[in-house]
């Protein structure tokens, strides 16, 4: 039960991450430094961890969303919820875990936010050097 209480919050962990990109003056005018890049790295560890959390948190109430294509390996649930979230947030996956159910609709959420990230903090960086 007290699962269920685990998944606010997790989507408030990503939301809260994703919104600093477009909080006025976080990132100080500078295009390439140490701390634009710890920022980036930063935004980007909160959404895999977010999502993978969604992933294992949804398997724990039984709500099944991930499938291995190969079942010749030991399924660790886990691992694949991690793995999956980093997948669809840097690419569109590699087909060795699928996305099932309201699986289909997480992953295609983490995928759009994995496309705009990058043009997000682009753009931010651009629009504070400006001013």
């Amino acid at each position: 039960m007290v699962i269920i209480f685990l998944l606010p919050i997790v989507l408030f962990c990503i939301f809260m991450s994703i919104r600093t990109l477009f909080i006025p003056n976080t990132i100080k005018g500078k295009l390439v430094s140490v701390d634009n890049f710890f920022y980036l790295c930063t935004v980007y560890t909160t959404v895999i961890i977010g999502f993978g959390l969604i992933y294992l948190i949804l398997q724990f109430m039984g709500i099944s969303v991930l499938a291995e294509a190969h079942q010749e390996n030991q399924y660790n649930i886990f691992e694949t919820s991690f793995y999956f979230s980093a997948m669809m947030l840097f690419s569109v996956g590699n087909g060795d875990v699928i996305p099932h159910g309201i699986g289909r609709f997480i992953a295609v959420t983490e995928a759009l936010i994995g496309y705009t990230l990058p043009a997000a903090f682009v753009a931010k960086v651009m629009y504070q050097r400006e001013k």
